[in-house]
């Protein structure tokens, strides 16, 4: 089931955020703490962002947040990989969007294969001098056909 989520949710979505992130991209594991994650979401992501997640069972399984054409945060736990949730929560910002940019890590091949086998095309790749982790990044553009 997907939803909007609400400021009640946000400890679940930051917890989906580090569990999946760190899964992904295991050497930054360890870049923020579980209270500094919480804080992000409430303070930083919800107030701009329209947020949604994908719920088994009324577990948190992934979220999506974006705003203004871009994709903030897109995240699903590890065992729920695979199985559309993904596909899912992307699909209700490319209903909400005439384009869609995005950015992620370079070295996050599946991350960039998910990507790029649902329309979106690299623009621009950096060295990472202008994020926090420093890692070489690509961003990507998806415009409605």
């Amino acid at each position: 089931m997907l939803r909007q989520l609400a400021l009640t949710d946000m400890g679940a979505a930051a917890q989906v955020h580090r569990i999946a992130f760190d899964h992904a991209m295991p050497w930054l594991v360890g870049l923020h703490t579980p209270d500094e994650d919480r804080w992000f979401y409430r303070e930083r992501v919800f107030p701009v962002c329209r947020l949604w997640g994908h719920f088994d069972d009324d577990l948190l399984r992934g979220i999506i947040a974006f705003r203004d054409g871009w994709v903030e945060q897109l995240y699903v736990l590890p065992a729920a990989q695979g199985r559309g949730v993904g596909t899912e929560l992307l699909q209700v910002a490319k209903d909400s969007c005439e384009r869609l940019e995005l950015w992620t890590f370079q070295r996050n091949a599946s991350a960039r294969r998910f990507y790029e086998a649902r329309g979106f095309a690299l623009v621009e790749q950096t060295d990472g001098a202008r994020n926090e982790e420093r890692e070489p990044d690509a961003r990507y553009l998806w415009t409605r056909q």
